[in-house]
């Protein structure tokens, strides 16, 4: 079993204590995003957790409990997200510069094969052009490419909602002659550096740049962290047809992550994050509010991917 520490939120950031407890624990409770009344219950133990994937833009409270992690005998590596804009669209989150300092930090801890950069999502408006976003990821290229060994990018998605939150002045549709003008400079870029580049999710082909589709839950990534290979285990996903993550559980809820930004779409509105937050208690099994009457609780089934065969075959040679 893959954990993911989560796409529908920033747990290391704003919910790192409530994680560990859990882990403390042996299991976490989730709600089903699409029916409150129905709560999985998991369990957290390290014989079925292959591994951890955590996705953050400011990781630097969970860092504190890394060494908590290690002692419980956890595998993990980050989805690191850093990006060129300003608190306009990212308006929850601390000064860059300590971003970076923690990205540096963490690399040095955990090795650089364990911290993948996000470079993601790019957006195109009046203010962010492709030359803004040509010299922003040359000037970040320069600072990170010691600190990492791999690159996700993505273009922003419109969503309607995404366009109701950042108004049209701040977000529009990219067209593929400006992805392959992006994807040719970032190449360049990248090709004097160790950095390997790659898309999450993106239906189109750039690998003429030497890009490739990212697979952001990446079973060779997880197999070089845990020493062992593991049974292929590809999701589907029926509204991202190019995703090659492996199958995971998610730990997040929608509408509770505190960075703000108006382009994601795990959010509605900053009244719901504030309510959600509020309900927040880092004891509990769930991530927000508490297990009641009215709700139905099931016991998970889980199990562990890893091919124990072969394995000791591997071990062998």
């Amino acid at each position: 079993m893959i954990l993911s520490v989560s796409r529908r939120t920033d747990i290391p950031a704003y919910y790192s204590e409530w994680f560990i407890n859990r882990l403390k624990e042996g299991y976490v409770c989730i709600k089903n995003p699409m029916n409150a009344f129905q709560i999985s219950k998991v369990s957290l133990n390290p014989s079925v957790v292959d591994c951890i994937v955590f996705w953050s833009k400011n990781p630097a409270p969970m860092v504190n409990y890394l060494n908590q992690i290690n002692n419980m005998g956890y595998k993990y590596y980050f989805q690191f997200t850093i990006t060129p804009y300003d608190k306009t669209l990212e308006p929850g989150l601390p000064d860059k510069r300590k971003i970076k300092e923690t990205f540096f930090a963490l690399s040095e801890r955990i090795g650089k094969d364990k911290v993948i950069w996000r470079y993601d999502p790019i957006i195109l408006n009046e203010k962010l052009s492709i030359q803004y976003h040509i010299n922003a990821f040359g000037n970040m290229m320069s600072v990170l490419s010691n600190f990492t060994n791999e690159c996700i990018i993505s273009f922003v998605d419109p969503y309607k909602k995404t366009r109701r939150q950042m108004g049209a002045n701040l977000v529009r549709d990219i067209s593929k002659d400006e992805m392959n003008a992006i994807a040719e400079e970032f190449s360049k870029i990248a090709r004097n550096t160790s950095v390997k580049l790659k898309t999450c999710a993106e239906p189109i082909d750039l690998s003429k740049y030497g890009i490739d589709h990212a697979s952001c839950i990446d079973q060779n990534i997880i197999e070089n962290i845990i020493g062992c290979p593991l049974a292929k285990n590809v999701k589907k996903d029926a509204q991202r047809q190019s995703c090659g993550c492996m199958e995971c559980i998610d730990l997040g809820a929608y509408n509770t992550c505190k960075n703000g930004c108006l382009y994601c779409y795990a959010n509605i509105s900053p009244d719901a994050i504030k309510t959600n937050y509020k309900k927040h208690n880092p004891v509990s099994p769930l991530l927000i509010g508490e297990i009641t009457e009215k709700e139905k609780v099931n016991d998970r089934k889980v199990k562990s991917l890893r091919t124990k065969n072969l394995a000791q075959i591997q071990f062998k040679l």
